[in-house]
């Protein structure tokens, strides 16, 4: 008998984070869609960037907890504040590196698009190795 390529921990960190992917993807259309809309309304493009990802901190959220981090996701009491909180932070982190790179490539005269698409991928691996390590940990046992 073959074993599996894979042991169960890992094929079931591989499809958290596929539907953390998926997840980001909504989050993200959102965000890159109001972000284009307050270009083109003339906002200066960190100020955008910090609007539409707290859209998309919002969006992210309510996938997250609902189909991503099902098991680990507590419903109701101080441990879902807590989870609150901290997802909350893990999207401030985000957010700061996302202005940051944007307002850097602003500075350096790269295009806003360019900047923003970095700061994408840089928070992405950064929000999702946070949630996924102290927001919604392996084993997390919620009261109730």
């Amino acid at each position: 008998m073959m074993s599996a390529p894979f042991p169960p921990l890992r094929q079931w960190l591989q499809r958290t984070f596929l539907r953390y992917l998926g997840a980001s993807v909504v989050a993200l259309a959102g965000d890159m869609g109001l972000f284009l809309v307050l270009l083109t309304a003339d906002w200066p493009p960190a100020a955008a960037s910090a609007t539409s990802y707290a859209m998309g901190i919002g969006i992210h959220w309510l996938i997250s907890s609902r189909l991503v981090f099902v098991k680990a996701a507590c419903t109701a009491g101080m441990e879902r504040v807590r989870q609150k909180a901290l997802f909350l932070g893990s999207a401030l982190a985000g957010l700061a590196i996302t202005v940051l790179l944007v307002s850097a490539g602003e500075a350096a005269g790269i295009d806003a698009r360019l900047s923003k698409l970095t700061a994408i991928a840089v928070s992405f691996l950064t929000t999702y190795l946070l949630r996924k390590t102290l927001v919604f940990p392996v084993g997390n046992r919620c009261p109730g």
